[in-house]
């Protein structure tokens, strides 16, 4: 069979460079109407400023608002709490200031209307013509299952157990390898298949899941916990606990109590 020259159009068009086709595109954000279809992922752009230019509307039913609206215009101090938003906002300034990217940073993030949630957030610069920085754009992606149909699920799991038995200790790659039968960089390479996430990050959510717990009880003081959880000192967990969940451990109880207050 003959290509037509109807046929052909889309093969030239293919041959675009990426200026291009980008000069032609009406709508440089039309990738907002496939993120709106993705409920497992939060997708932002922001302006040099901070302030929300483009948002999906994953982001705007986890904050609680019924249109995007309520969210554009607005930044992080406007949209989550004071204790939560000088965090998002310190992540802001690094990329906007030409700092660097974050990328794959393990958060917990707890949004005004939704229960707590693991992701893994990216958030990289925005640039112009003259390669100035004019914004940012980002994704905070759920935790998705583990892979339990992974050929060596059963021994990746059994380091994980190993984990959440031990989270209160000193752990070693080399006590995983010895469970798994497996290489560090084995161990390394299949966590990150199986779960989304290196074994660092794993213990780091298997302390703070345990850590957010226990911040429930004021009875359990913050250098209790800390020690329970595996840290050896007070600041070396308060530092994980805020560069992860986005608030200082007491901040976070206040937070809890506050709202065990309001539930009552």
């Amino acid at each position: 069979m003959y290509n037509t020259s109807e046929d052909l159009q889309p093969q030239q068009a293919l041959a675009l460079t990426r200026e291009q086709l980008a000069s032609q595109i009406s709508d440089v954000f039309f990738t907002e109407a496939l993120f709106d279809a993705m409920p497992d992922v939060v997708f932002f752009v922001k302006d040099i400023t901070g302030r929300y230019v483009v948002v999906n509307q994953t982001l705007v039913d986890r904050c609680g608002q019924k249109n995007k609206r309520a969210l554009l215009g607005r930044t992080a101090s406007e949209v989550f709490p004071a204790t939560l938003a000088v965090n998002y906002s310190e992540q802001d300034k690094y990329v906007l200031n030409g700092e660097g990217e974050l990328r794959d940073q393990l958060e917990l993030h707890l949004y005004p209307d939704r229960d707590p949630g693991w992701c893994l957030t990216y958030k990289i610069p925005m640039f112009d013509a003259q390669r100035q920085i004019i914004g940012l754009t980002g994704i905070s992606r759920d935790l998705a299952m583990p892979d339990q149909r992974h050929p060596v699920y059963h021994k990746i799991a059994a380091a994980l157990r190993h984990l959440h038995a031990n989270y209160a200790e000193a752990i070693h790659m080399a006590d995983l390898a010895h469970i798994t039968n497996l290489s560090v960089a084995q161990i390394e390479r299949y966590f990150q298949k199986i779960f989304s996430l290196t074994p660092r990050q794993m213990i780091i959510k298997i302390r703070l899941d345990a850590a957010t717990g226990m911040l429930a009880d004021p009875a359990k003081s913050i250098t209790e916990i800390a020690a329970a959880c595996g840290y050896q000192d007070h600041s070396a967990f308060s530092r994980v606990f805020k560069a992860t969940v986005g608030a200082t451990p007491s901040d976070y109880r206040l937070m809890l109590l506050s709202q065990a207050r309001h539930n009552s």
